[in-house]
């Protein structure tokens, strides 16, 4: 274990003490909202310290087993016993050590919430729709994958199949810190069914991932610089679309910023629905402007989610998926096709949170050489 990592495990045993205190105060509950936040930084810490004192023990099991084994001399059974257990507390520590290097890490407020996810074709015509379709139905099997459930938000239908564009809504634990890194340019290489001669074409889309906002903190709007618009729903729906002004398109004026639903036949809920897509977009764009900022200072390795970065491809021929950040190239295309993609994301999470402690790491030499200065 790294010593930065364990000096701020250990300043976290210490913080662990100042928390009980703090809650165990006569006045603890007084506020409520400050209750409730030092109560969740306990759970986070009280885990985190758990994991850590899991982590000395097993050192110190270690240390007792590899003594044990030099001392036992002429006793082989007792020596190959010390060394088995040598064996499994090593295992065991390297699982701990990354355990406490993921708890370690800044935790991003939205990791939790719901998400929003957009698809639109881009170059490459119908075959680019039909990949958007794809796109959409692979999204969908990972979501239930997940035990997510899936909301279509809106849709615009392409003429031979897929999506023109497509909006879903998915609700569940964790939701957005699975699905954030999918943000991006996602290029397909195959024959389309349109194609008479066999020659394979390259399509692309782009891929957004937004946090549904927190009705708390969202961005507040005027509603003078929103224009409501209702219309008639497109795509499937029985006799009702075609008869009812059911659909909502919302446009913020000062942003240019358009988002509608079409998903139910309550114009009142559409518009909901609509809003929250809206302020949902509105933050994004506020989200992107600061990590813009903090971007000029350094690249990072995943990539800000910028929708113009080509961040993975799909071979059909060759049946491989290559995420383009981290070098990783797959070839289970089928299988990630029907929604696994688990090594996908969690490669890209960890790439993300190697990232992140090698900033920690960082941080604190700067820390330590300032207070020698």
């Amino acid at each position: 274990m790294k010593a930065f990592v364990r000096e701020t495990l250990e300043r976290q045993r210490l913080r662990l003490h100042e928390l009980d205190a703090l809650l165990s105060a006569p006045d603890a509950v007084s506020d409520l909202d400050r209750f409730r936040k030092l109560t969740r930084e306990h759970a986070e810490t009280d885990q985190l310290v758990q994991t850590y004192q899991r982590f000395l023990q097993r050192e110190a099991d270690l240390r007792d087993a590899r003594g044990m084994a030099q001392d036992s001399g002429s006793d082989p059974e007792l020596a190959d016993m010390a060394r088995e257990e040598a064996q499994a507390a090593e295992a065991e520590l390297e699982q701990l050590n990354l355990a406490l290097q993921t708890l370690l890490l800044p935790k991003d407020d939205d990791e939790d919430r719901n998400a929003f996810l957009e698809i639109r074709a881009g170059t490459g015509g119908d075959e680019a729709a039909l990949f958007a379709g794809d796109l959409a139905r692979m999204y969908t099997r990972y979501a239930e994958r997940q035990g997510w459930q899936v909301e279509l938000i809106s849709e615009s239908p392409a003429e031979l199949g897929g999506y023109k564009e497509v909006v879903l809504r998915m609700v569940g634990h964790n939701a957005f810190g699975h699905l954030r890194f999918e943000s991006g340019g996602h290029r397909v290489q195959r024959v389309p069914v349109t194609e008479s001669q066999g020659r394979i074409h390259t399509s692309a889309c782009t891929v957004a991932v937004l946090p549904e906002p927190d009705e708390a903190q969202a961005v507040q709007i005027n509603p003078a610089e929103l224009r409501i618009d209702t219309f008639r729903a497109s795509g499937a729906g029985g006799q009702h679309i075609n008869k009812t002004d059911s659909a909502v398109r919302i446009t913020h004026l000062p942003t240019g910023t358009v988002a509608e639903c079409q998903d139910d036949r309550s114009q009142h809920r559409n518009k909901a629905k609509a809003m929250q897509v809206l302020l949902a977009r509105l933050q994004d764009q506020e989200r992107s402007q600061r990590e813009a900022k903090a971007a000029a200072t350094r690249k990072g390795l995943i990539g800000s989610g910028d929708r113009s970065d080509r961040i993975r491809t799909y071979n059909f021929p060759q049946g491989r998926a290559t995420d383009h950040r981290i070098n990783l190239t797959l070839y289970k295309l089928g299988a990630i096709m029907e929604g696994d993609l688990d090594e996908l994301v969690q490669g890209l999470r960890m790439a993300r949170g190697a990232e992140l402690m090698n900033e920690l790491e960082q941080a604190s030499g700067e820390a330590t050489r300032g207070a020698l200065a």
